[in-house]
């Protein structure tokens, strides 16, 4: 009986210990202290590249070249209406336009000026009139500047299966 009550002891004392041990799985710390939370797919926070890399990768790409890559930068703008889609600034002042796989997830509507990291598939498009006038409205532009927008422009684009975001 005493053998019972010791093993029933010991399973009640490792439960406890785990479930005060685990870490947020949604949270993580980088080896500088940064914190980030995870939306979407994890990913390992090998190789990851800056803002200035990237920008030369996206000067050597042409349209139907990809590219997969993990890379980082700050928020430039997110859709306002359900966070469906960010502009990332590369170092040159130039925008990434990310979308999310299968549009699986979102991120937050208030994490401009933010710093994410990002994993997935980078290349380069050409955006419609209407398409960039639509993200515009999303990104809560005046009517003035959606007016502005007459050309289709080259844009830098990438597909997103998980985002890091600063905390």
């Amino acid at each position: 009986m005493k053998i019972n009550k010791f093993l029933l002891l010991i399973t009640v004392i490792m439960i406890s210990f785990d479930a005060f041990s685990q870490e947020d799985t949604n949270s993580q710390k980088l080896e500088n202290g940064d914190s980030y939370i995870s939306v979407g797919e994890e990913f390992s926070l090998n190789n990851i590249l800056s803002a200035y890399q990237m920008q030369e990768r996206y000067a050597a790409l042409q349209e139907g070249d990809t590219l997969n890559v993990r890379f980082r930068a700050d928020v430039a703008s997110v859709c306002k209406n359900k966070g469906c889609w960010m502009n990332l600034e590369l170092e040159d002042g130039s925008e990434v336009m990310v979308k999310f796989k299968d549009y699986a997830f979102f991120v937050p509507k208030d994490i401009e000026n933010k710093e994410v990291l990002v994993h997935g598939k980078a290349f380069v498009t050409e955006l419609s009139i209407d398409e960039q006038r639509h993200y515009a409205e999303d990104a809560g532009k005046s009517p003035e500047e959606i007016k502005a927008i007459v050309a289709p422009a080259r844009t830098l684009s990438f597909v997103a299966s998980g985002v890091k975001i600063e905390e």
